[in-house]
């Protein structure tokens, strides 16, 4: 029986020592010199902050909050789908677009506490979408309102439609 341990033990000891040296040939492989920051890393995202609110923006968003404050909403989802251009195609709310990639959509209801998803996508039944990501935060100091980025693949700021589902409990 202590042959068979020992034969155990030795195998168990080769096979460690086995991998050990596996693993420092594929560490000594290894280029020695570090790739520089840029290879490594993504295309800078830019910033992920907001434009600030403009005062059109709020006047719009009190506005919206005014004509549908008679509505009493227990659960409800809103759609709407917004060309490139910052343009509504269909659905409810209204489009504001700030610059490359970002936009604001307002509803005539509070949506803080609502749950958004959105994807880039067309607004025709043509094409497939082109390839992009999608961004949605609510909009800062606008209760009616979400903010949308749109960037390409590449993370660069970029015009791409998109459709918006807000979910409010």
């Amino acid at each position: 029986m202590s042959t068979s341990f020992r034969r155990k033990a030795a195998a168990v000891t080769f096979a460690v020592l086995a991998l050990s040296l596996a693993g420092g040939g594929i560490a000594i492989a290894q280029p020695s010199a570090k790739a520089p920051q840029e290879a490594v890393q993504p295309a800078a995202r830019g910033t992920n902050s907001q434009p600030p609110v403009t005062a059109e923006s709020a006047r719009m968003a009190k506005a919206a909050l005014k004509s549908g404050a008679a509505t009493t909403l227990v659960a409800s989802t809103s759609v709407v789908v917004v060309n490139s251009n910052g343009t509504k195609a269909r659905g409810v709310g209204t489009v504001i677009k700030y610059g490359v990639g970002q936009y604001e959509v307002q509803f005539g209801f509070t949506v803080t506490s609502g749950v958004f998803v959105a994807t880039v996508g067309r607004a025709d039944a043509c094409c497939i979408p082109p390839a992009g990501e999608i961004s949605v935060a609510p909009r800062l100091s606008t209760p009616n309102g979400v903010f949308v980025q749109t960037r390409n693949s590449a993370g660069t700021p970029t015009d791409l439609g998109f459709h918006l589902v807000v979910h409010l409990p």
